[in-house]
């Protein structure tokens, strides 16, 4: 294969020009929302079209100016809402860029990871194993290249790659065996390559497809299904109360339009709108401030599940370590060599075979950490560039049967080729032909170095005889030749965030390639434990199904486990009925992190379709990152719960205010205008409010919550409903004294509607927490919370002081002593709820 520092590629202001004229490399999308059509998707709700027949109704009064205000009122709830769904979109746009597939192109010379959308025609891409193609080219350089074209052909077999003979054209659209061509879309499934550009975006073979993908609509998860069955039945009951209300009140007061008009405003007041845009404002802005954390959603509604996660699989390579390999031990030739530091010096004479074979086994610019390690060990044999000028003739990559790849090489005379190999000790064994006594010594040899926590490699060398070069690395006559042993650093933050992991009742299981020892010796460095349990990939597969799952509730280390085997643990852990967050990096791990409940791929040194089969992708690789995105992710189910309660609770006196003096032949309370101020508070504080308050103190400190908890549970559903009827029964009370001491009905419905909305003001208070006081909470920043109560009791003192805004209410002036007695009433209707919480903390300490 050519070295890629041999092309120069574009040049970074050729690529920007061709960018700027050809545009960007994608297929046309969903397009986002406009406000336009956020506008129009607004005034299709139910409640808007109610108010609208509200307003019509006005018109047919002759109350213009009540017709005016209710649409000035439309128009405040219309902005209310598009600053919602902006907001939304803002923070699912900036996920969507930062979830585009990245591409390695070479420009001016030097390797750059560009967003795939910035590919151009005319860019040296580099592919690897696991990339998937950002676009339409013909293969200039590749070796062992096999392709998956099944999004294409619709054939489940990889096709192999050549390099193309002129590369003028694409040869055969469509994709197939043997050839020079690779499509956008497709998935590299073995080898490495170096492709130029042909087509992009729309020009591509995907883009002549690409529209029936669009057609593609999500599956609705658990928590939406849920609530869009309580949005269903609140309307229905809305809808026939509604008549109801409109039939009993035109038949008692022979005024069917003001029955109407009643029965439309005990519509708006049931109709809980709010809740699926409060489900999809929480969860994306939740999902953009896990991305702050270094965690990039693909799939929103992961975050929903991120609270519930019982078993956390980890990788122990760049997870729980830091993934920067070092050469701390050396045995060659029967001698054990230590390196303290990767700058002290000439090696010994007698490791000097194994860290050449060793650079020999490795491609010439690594990018694997392991082969990085060995380059520095190898420049301090050769300070010069030991690979120069030995060129690969031939290269047998490292497969599931096979723990081993072996690079043939000429040297720089062309005289002789020299094949070298590294891999699993076993596996180098194997192909040297060991006796079992030199497989046994080999391994105590391995076992001594594990234990202190070394990845350990093996070396072999061969030579070509007769120039004949063999089909596999087994057909080789290798020689062994000593021991490589790494270190990989813990990263600093992974203790402290396993220990936060166990208090908030999660388990952490390491799974790793690595020997046992190695993995216990991690395990002892970072607070894991049981440490002396462990299960190995080969007694794994000796075991059953049902001892599988027996032998998985108290171990968590996993040792020389293949990828391939985690979907197997994944399963187990799943049929326990635990909820499994998994994170994985290979094209082999892709089926384990599709099966898991939350895969969560490695954004830095994870494959293409890694990160595609993956609902969470760790940007920075760093295992603390999870723990915050599951404190994230516990914080916004809390705070939705709290919404959703607010909600219930909210409408429960709205509901009542507009239903029972229809019943008792009261004055009506309530008219749209009052719902409208009303719903002007309930919209931002349950979107905006409740979404931006902190986490609860408590939050990874207790076990996490079922996986079938419903959003909507009977305690939440019963204490929300109980609210909501302390305050409906407050602020009727203070209808029926206000009528008892003689007031008119202006005086009574103003004295009622400020004691409501003081009342509301004081339901948000108490439920920004279930567990802490008010007075306590007032400590926490919520600049959105103060911003809301602000603004209601501001309007609301405009409304009774001003004399239109009075009439338009059909308020009465009130006096300072009537302004205390609802200031008083509003903030009784909460106490007792209140009272439940101290109630409830004293029993928790005790």
């Amino acid at each position: 294969m050519i070295d890629p520092k041999t092309i120069s590629g574009l040049s970074v202001q050729e690529a920007a020009s061709r960018l700027a004229v050809e545009g960007y490399n994608e297929l046309p999308s969903k397009s986002r929302h406009t406000l336009l059509a956020l506008a129009v998707d607004v005034l299709r709700e139910p409640m808007i079209l109610l108010l609208v027949a509200c307003g019509a109704i006005y018109l047919v009064l002759g109350d213009t100016r009540e017709a005016l205000l209710l649409v000035g009122s439309i128009g405040v709830i219309i902005g209310i809402s598009l600053y919602q769904g902006s907001k939304t979109e803002r923070a699912l746009e900036a996920l969507h860029d930062l979830s585009s597939p990245r591409a390695l192109v070479i420009r001016d010379g030097q390797q750059r990871r560009i967003p795939g959308r910035e590919v151009v025609r005319g860019d040296s891409i580099v592919l690897a194993e696991g990339d998937r193609v950002p676009a339409d080219g013909v293969v200039r350089s590749c070796s062992h290249l096999a392709v998956d074209e099944s999004l294409l052909t619709g054939e489940s077999m990889p096709v192999g790659k050549r390099v193309s003979s002129d590369g003028r054209a694409m040869e055969r659209p469509g994709g197939g065996d043997d050839q020079p061509c690779v499509y956008a879309g497709t998935l590299v499934v073995q080898g490495q390559a170096i492709a130029e550009v042909l087509a992009i975006g729309l020009q591509t073979e995907m883009g002549t497809i690409g529209k029936a993908l669009q057609t593609i609509e999500p599956e609705d998860t658990r928590v939406q299904r849920e609530v869009g069955r309580v949005v269903r039945v609140f309307a229905f009951v809305g809808i026939s109360l509604c008549v109801f209300v409109a039939i009993v009140y035109g038949i008692t007061h022979q005024d069917w339009l003001h029955g109407l008009l009643a029965g439309l405003t005990l519509a708006i007041s049931m109709i809980p709108e709010e809740l699926p845009v409060v489900l999809t404002v929480f969860l994306a802005l939740g999902a953009w401030r896990i991305s702050r954390r270094g965690v990039l959603t693909r799939r929103v509604p992961a975050v929903e599940m991120l609270g519930a996660a019982t078993v956390l699989c980890a990788d122990k390579t760049g997870t729980l370590t830091l993934n920067r390999m070092t050469v701390q031990r050396l045995y060659a030739q029967g001698h054990w060599c230590t390196i303290a530091s990767e700058d002290e010096g000439p090696l010994p004479e007698h490791c000097h075979e194994l860290a050449e074979l060793s650079i020999l086994a490795s491609h010439r610019d690594p990018f694997d950490p392991t082969e990085q390690a060995l380059q520095r060990l190898g420049s301090r044999v050769h300070p010069e560039h030991l690979q120069e000028g030995w060129t690969i003739v031939r290269e047998y990559p490292m497969s599931r049967e096979l723990l081993a790849m072996s690079h043939v090489r000429r040297s720089p005379d062309g005289r002789t080729h020299v094949v070298a190999a590294k891999g699993a000790p076993e596996a180098i064994a194997e192909i040297c032909r060991f006796s079992s006594s030199q497989t046994q010594t080999l391994a105590e040899t391995v076992t001594t170095m594990a234990r202190d926590g070394l990845r350990v490699l093996g070396v072999a060398k061969s030579e070509v005889l007769d120039g004949v070069i063999p089909d596999a690395q087994r057909e080789f006559t290798f020689q062994f030749v000593g021991l490589v042993g790494l270190v990989d650093p813990v990263r600093p933050a992974v203790p402290d965030a396993i220990k936060e992991c166990q208090t908030a009742g999660i388990r952490v299981v390491m799974m790793t390639g690595d020997y046992p020892a190695t993995a216990q010796h991690i395990a002892s460095h970072i607070g894991l434990s049981p440490v002396s349990d462990v299960i190995s990939g080969k007694g794994l597969d000796a075991m059953d199904e049902a001892t599988l799952r027996n032998r998985i509730r108290s171990t968590n280390l996993f040792a020389r486990i293949v990828p391939e085997q985690k979907l197997r643990l994944v399963n187990a852990f799943k049929a326990n009925g635990e909820v499994v967050a998994m994170t994985g990096d290979g094209v082999n791990d892709a089926p384990a992190l599709k099966a898991a409940h939350i895969g969560i791929a490695m954004g830095a040194r994870g494959t293409d379709v890694a990160r595609e089969a993956a609902a969470l992708v760790l940007l920075d690789d760093d295992f603390s990152s999870i723990v915050h995105a599951i404190r994230l992710g516990r914080r916004v189910f809390d705070n939705l719960k709290k919404a959703m309660a607010y909600i219930f609770a909210v409408h429960v006196p709205i509901a009542g205010l507009a239903l029972i003096p229809v019943l008792f032949h009261w004055p009506l309370i309530l008219l749209p205008v009052h719902i409208v101020f009303l719903e002007l508070i309930i919209d931002p504080v349950c979107s905006i409010v409740f979404e931006a308050e902190p986490a609860e103190a408590n939050v990874m400190t207790r076990p996490p919550r079922h996986p079938q908890e419903p959003l909507f549970g009977a305690r939440t559903v019963i204490l929300s409903l109980l609210q909501g009827m302390s305050v409906l029964l407050i602020v009727l009370a203070v209808f029926v004294v206000a009528r008892a001491r003689g007031h008119t009905e202006g005086e009574a419905r103003a004295l009622t509607f400020t004691t409501l909305i003081i009342a509301n003001l004081a339901l948000i208070l108490t439920n920004r927490s279930w567990s802490r006081s008010i007075l306590s909470t007032l400590r926490e920043p919520n600049a959105a919370l103060w911003w809301v109560m602000a603004g209601a009791l501001t309007v609301l003192a405009l409304v009774l002081s001003v004399p239109w805004l009075r009439e338009l209410f059909r308020f009465a002036a009130l006096h300072m002593d009537d302004l205390i007695v609802c200031l008083v009433a509003g903030t009784v209707s909460i106490l007792w709820f209140e009272g439940l919480k101290v109630l409830s903390a004293h029993r928790n300490s005790s």
